[in-house]
């Protein structure tokens, strides 16, 4: 069991934020035991980092826990229980465990894998995605991994099962492209949504692959890619379900920016089509006001020629729609102006809950920046931390 802690005012460590953050009221997102106080996990390329706020004006740094390692995701759960992705070189890919808010973790000991001796020789690289599961049980628990698989936890985390109705489905290798594939570090499952109307109604995103749905719990699945150019093997990456209409589906993905309705049909809608062309639509995070089904926002990056994957031009900046995507509008207010070489990486933008919507964005440069205005005016939270991979609220 592991207990670290370190702890800095971020107020002096990063900059003043302005006095329009001063005066935010509290949100509802809440620690552990009733404390009105918000929280972020920051999951970077050498190890885990906390921020907290008692009212998002100063913000307090702590960590690193498991440094050296690279931190995935870190998520907490409807009981409490927190999980985060771990990944250390030649030691390999762990997930840890923690019941008293990060204070101490533990290994699981039965971690996502494959079965001993499965015919195609697979084993779990690392773990890339976590996601609760409470429409399926309280301490239900989905991941998805790289190599692109999928596992689900009944016991808060503790043991996994390898879900074989995707996992060897007779037409898995032909949906994935392949074992090795893909991203630098191999392809991934990620973007696991659960229908909190419906535990047996699942989807999810792979890199590359598609998006893919269950309607039977995950005893099988099919693509549901029509309108993305083709029936599989396109490139999500992020695909999300709107919490107040499970119908609303956005994704950003390799091709730009889409919404579905899936009471009205199957086929995605090119939204993105309608950014500024000097900026485009391609990036990787889509993060949606869990109030408005029809607000979303994305963090545009270079993706033209080589993938620079760095903001278009070096300015920065959050895209909103209001609309359902019919317009967007350029929200950098804060953001540096120019000369800012950095992305934002699909798991390291999020929003907290709160009224008005507080957004965060983690960079690759090691930089949270924060919002308290739904995205109107942006604050810098923390500098200098290792190249940001996730950012969950919570």
């Amino acid at each position: 069991m592991t207990s670290i802690r370190r702890a800095l005012p971020v107020l002096g460590l990063a900059c003043t934020p302005p006095a329009a953050l001063a005066s935010v009221a509290a949100i509802d997102n809440v620690a552990p035991g009733g404390s009105n106080m918000n929280v972020l996990w920051i999951g970077t390329r050498k190890g885990a980092f906390r921020l907290s706020s008692a009212n998002r004006a100063s913000w307090r740094l702590e960590g690193p826990w498991y440094l050296g390692n690279i931190v995935y995701h870190v998520v907490r759960g409807p009981t409490g229980t927190r999980l985060m992705s771990t990944s250390a070189g030649h030691l390999g890919p762990a997930l840890r465990r923690s019941t008293d808010d990060g204070a101490t973790w533990e290994e699981v000991a039965s971690p996502p894998r494959f079965a001993e001796g499965e015919p195609r020789k697979r084993a779990v690289d690392h773990i890339f995605w976590l996601e609760p599961a409470p429409s399926r049980g309280v301490s239900s628990w989905y991941a998805g991994t790289s190599p692109k698989a999928l596992f689900v936890s009944d016991d808060d985390g503790l043991s996994w099962t390898p879900v074989s109705g995707f996992n060897d489905h007779p037409k898995q290798l032909e949906w994935i492209g392949g074992d090795q594939d893909q991203t630098p570090d191999g392809g991934k499952l990620h973007s696991i949504n659960v229908d909190p109307r419906d535990p047996s109604k699942l989807l999810f995103g792979l890199s590359g692959g598609g998006v893919f749905v269950s309607d039977d719990g995950g005893a099988d699945w099919r693509p549901m890619n029509d309108g993305c150019r083709a029936d599989y093997g396109h490139d999500p990456h992020c695909v999300v379900q709107h919490p107040a209409n499970p119908d609303r589906l956005w994704m950003q993905s390799h091709y730009g920016i889409y919404r579905l309705d899936r009471d009205r049909s199957e086929t995605w809608t090119h939204v993105g089509a309608q950014m500024p062309a000097d900026v485009g639509d391609i990036g990787f995070p889509m993060v949606v006001h869990p109030r408005e089904p029809d607000s979303a926002y994305v963090f545009p990056m270079d993706g033209t020629s080589v993938w620079p994957r760095t903001s278009p031009g070096g300015k920065p900046a959050v895209f909103a729609t209001r609309d359902a995507g019919a317009t967007w509008r350029r929200l950098d207010r804060g953001l540096p102006a120019e000369q800012a070489w950095w992305t934002v990486k699909r798991q390291a933008m999020c929003a907290d809950g709160g009224e008005p919507l507080g957004l965060y964005l983690g960079t690759t440069s090691g930089e949270v920046w924060a919002s308290a205005d739904e995205g109107e005016t942006f604050t810098c939270i923390a500098r200098h931390l290792p190249h940001i991979y996730s950012v969950t609220a919570g």
